[in-house]
């Protein structure tokens, strides 16, 4: 009887995967011996000048400045509270639905459409009403709290 054409197939196989696994290792001998070792880790140090240019020299210990924490500023510099008055709007209810409990306040200055809740209401009011609302930030928009009124 012949052989197997698997048994020849797996030597052929194996002969493939040593060679793979030689010329791996050739490579790597040959990258460590081509690697410039002379290269020293005070050559591989860059500093940044006054200007953010990038440089090899080292700074001037002398010509440093001391600088307080509190006068770094990291994000944006903060804000002074907003004055309570601006934050009140003026409108007139457009559309209220008393049975379902919501509608909408039309501003007077940006005439946009704000949403109102029955819940954000100090007051009953009525389509046609003219109101003072604050506005706080909804899930769909910008909703209407603290509606009384005038």
């Amino acid at each position: 009887m012949g052989r197997s054409q698997e048994s020849f197939n797996k030597r052929e196989n194996e002969k493939k995967r040593l060679k793979k696994k030689k010329d791996k290792l050739q490579k790597k001998e040959e990258r460590k011996a081509s690697t410039d070792k002379s290269k020293d880790f005070d050559d591989m140090i860059a500093y940044v000048d006054e200007f953010g240019n990038i440089t090899d020299t080292p700074p001037d210990p002398k010509a440093k400045e001391k600088v307080k924490k509190e006068d770094i500023e990291i994000a944006v510099p903060r804000q002074a509270p907003p004055n309570p008055e601006d934050l009140i709007r003026k409108g007139k209810v457009a559309f209220f639905n008393s049975s379902k409990g919501y509608g909408f306040i039309r501003d007077k200055d940006t005439q946009e459409s704000i949403f109102v809740h029955v819940n954000g209401l100090t007051e009953e009011i009525q389509e046609g009403d003219n109101v003072t609302f604050e506005t706080e930030k909804g899930p769909k928009g910008l909703n209407a709290i603290n509606v009384k009124r005038v």
